[in-house]
């Protein structure tokens, strides 16, 4: 049996792979975590909410009209305060754990980009919960993750500033690529990737997220994203970041703030979340940034995170109430 030749349309392998970049080894939990990213991939609900998302944060950045819509298609979208939103969001965080903000002077009062480990998915909520609230931050991050549970989805159509970036799993990279390489038991499921999940590299959709980030920072706001591209799954460890924040912030020549998310791993009840700030990086602004200098500023940017995570963090000992609650809350 070709097993190629029942993906067509499949992405070829040499897209598969970036800088510093491998593919998961196939296995019960790589295949489960694909079979999932399908499942949110053909959800109604999430593609609704990852394009209304889209056209809001188009909307705002164009007064009601964008690129794509003539004006008058729609009203005007307006974006959400700032401060119900850190209120909002506070109130719920610090109802659960202590947070601790250390070298707060160094949180951004301009147009930046604020880069952050990231070790469960209620980090952006509590970064959103201490930065300022001018400028505005938008969260960049992956569409289904925070689209997939109703929970998210009620939780962020309140507090808004999200701009969902549509992309590929590695995991799914790597059941496309087992299928092609004779795993018969994997062609189906390759197959609905193919069909149901977007990669995310079609010029039209990396030219209208470009539009969307350049027009926030242009605006005078932020974005907030975690360049490891995925969860981290060790306390003071950093996986190896992707260069396109870094692209976006050499290319609106704003700085980079880079944050260290400690604690947040294991949640429990009242357990001490801290937010340790670093100083912020400045790049030359260039609208076309070359390869060396775009790795030179990932290998600054790496190592002044790198530096503000704990050497040796222990986890605190005795009880742990709503552990297990908390951990998957936003699951």
């Amino acid at each position: 049996m070709n097993i190629t030749s029942n993906l067509p349309h499949i992405i070829p392998a040499t897209k598969l792979h970036t800088e510093k970049f491998t593919l998961p080894p196939i296995t019960k939990e790589t295949i489960k975590r694909a079979k999932e990213g399908v499942a949110y991939a053909r959800c109604r609900r999430t593609n609704e909410m990852i394009e209304e998302a889209l056209l809001e944060a188009e909307g705002i950045n164009n007064n009601g009209s964008n690129l794509n819509h003539k004006a008058g298609d729609r009203p005007q979208v307006r974006q959400v305060d700032g401060k119900f939103r850190q209120g909002l969001i506070k109130f719920f965080i610090r109802s659960l754990f202590k947070v601790k903000v250390e070298n707060r002077e160094n949180l951004p009062t301009t147009a930046s980009v604020v880069v952050a480990n990231h070790l469960n998915h209620i980090d952006p909520f509590l970064l959103l919960s201490e930065l300022p609230t001018t400028p505005f931050f938008h969260v960049l991050g992956d569409a289904r993750t925070l689209y997939h549970s109703w929970w998210n989805r009620q939780f962020l159509r309140l507090t808004k500033g999200v701009i969902p970036l549509e992309r590929i799993w590695k995991e799914e990279m790597a059941v496309v690529e087992a299928a092609k390489s004779g795993r018969e038991d994997l062609v189906q499921l390759a197959a609905q990737i193919q069909e149901y999940v977007p990669t995310g590299n079609s010029i039209e959709t990396m030219r209208r997220l470009d539009r969307i980030i350049q027009a926030t920072f242009k605006r005078g706001d932020g974005i907030m994203l975690f360049p490891e591209g995925r969860l981290g799954k060790t306390e003071g460890q950093l996986l190896p970041i992707k260069r396109g924040a870094i692209v976006y912030a050499l290319r609106a020549g704003v700085p980079i703030v880079p944050i260290a998310l400690i604690g947040t791993k294991e949640l429990f009840l009242g357990k001490e979340l801290t937010i340790r700030v670093g100083k912020p990086l400045h790049f030359p602004q260039s609208n076309r940034p070359k390869s060396h200098e775009v790795q030179a500023a990932v290998e600054e940017v790496e190592a002044a995170m790198l530096a503000l995570l704990p050497q040796n963090y222990k986890e605190p000992q005795g009880a742990k109430p709503f552990r297990s609650i908390l951990n998957h809350l936003f699951w």
